[in-house]
């Protein structure tokens, strides 16, 4: 008997808390950095590790323009 109150105000508690009004809520902050300016970031970081997050970028571009430069002379 004595769980069935528990399990009751357990339920009860957690429905409450659950409730409210979504316009008293605050807007999502959503980042306003793209992906490439996170990666930027993140490549001037002292993190270790993070200037493989540079060189990849750097790869990245280069074989995106050497993709580039075999489309204009198809």
């Amino acid at each position: 008997m004595r769980r069935t109150y528990l399990w009751l105000a357990v339920s009860a508690l957690a429905i409450a808390c659950g409730t409210g009004d979504a316009s008293k809520q605050p807007a999502i902050n959503r980042d306003t950095l793209n992906e490439r300016q996170r990666d930027t970031i993140l490549a001037r970081s002292r993190i270790p590790g993070a200037s493989g997050v540079g060189k990849a970028m750097r790869v990245a571009d280069s074989t995106s323009a050497q993709v580039q430069s075999t489309d204009t002379i198809h």
